[in-house]
């Protein structure tokens, strides 16, 4: 039996760039994040990755970025909050539209990078956001960073929210992700990995990188498709999800 939601951020390829091991990582999650065209994904990757999904039983959620194809969506940029809101409806409306011929159901909604990293505990990113979903679909789960003020606010505002955590990213002794700018940003090693995962889901504790255990509250875990080890450490994750 799963004891925790097991997302990947998948359809992150565009035109002729390939990217990760998407077919193949369906069948060791539960929910997965599909790029919406922003910061990756196009038309063609879209409607193919909702088919898989829906084909595979997975949950299928949008993954509105920054409009940053250079920068992956990781570029941290200044946009007001009317111009986050017309571009999470632009980007969330387009995935709806591939689901819905599909006859499958949208799940939820999560930010991608430097938006997901920006609008975690900015109030106006955040209302940006959470007012969107709100619009598109009341029912729509926001998946953001646990413990975040946007965690909060969703609540308020009644939404449902999945609080997430990272299989592959170290965290502060605040509960906030070491900036992947920083050397120990990512967890690269297997052992590594298992030992911080397995602390998640037992437990509700991570590690931080200054030596203290710290609880996080997760409903949902994260896991990097365009990573070198994504496809191997799905398996570990899910062979570990079910023990």
């Amino acid at each position: 039996m799963m004891r925790i939601d097991i997302n990947c951020d998948m359809g992150e390829s565009f035109g002729a760039y390939h990217l990760g091991n998407d077919l193949e990582i369906l069948d060791y999650v539960t929910s997965i994040n599909v790029a919406c065209g922003f910061h990756a994904g196009d038309p063609m990757i879209m409607a193919r990755t909702v088919r898989q999904a829906i084909e595979k039983n997975v949950k299928i959620g949008a993954h509105p970025g920054y409009p940053d194809l250079q920068g992956f969506g990781r570029r941290n940029m200044d946009f007001s909050p009317e111009e986050i809101y017309n571009m999470i409806i632009y980007q969330v409306g387009a995935l709806q539209a591939f689901v819905g011929i599909e006859k499958g159901k949208l799940h939820h909604v999560k930010p991608h990078g430097a938006l997901y990293n920006q609008s975690a505990n900015d109030r106006e990113k955040a209302g940006a956001v959470i007012d969107a979903m709100f619009d598109l679909n009341p029912d729509y789960i926001l998946y953001c960073l646990s413990g975040s003020l946007m965690a909060q606010m969703a609540k308020e505002k009644g939404l449902t929210v999945y609080e997430e955590a990272f299989s592959d990213r170290n965290y502060n002794e605040d509960g906030t992700l070491v900036t992947r700018s920083q050397k120990q940003a990512l967890i690269e090693s297997e052992e590594g990995m298992l030992q911080h995962v397995r602390g998640i889901i037992s437990s509700n504790e991570v590690m931080t990188i200054q030596k203290k255990l710290i609880k996080i509250n997760a409903q949902t875990l994260c896991i990097h498709g365009d990573g070198p080890h994504a496809l191997h450490f799905a398996r570990r994750i899910s062979e570990l999800n079910k023990i």
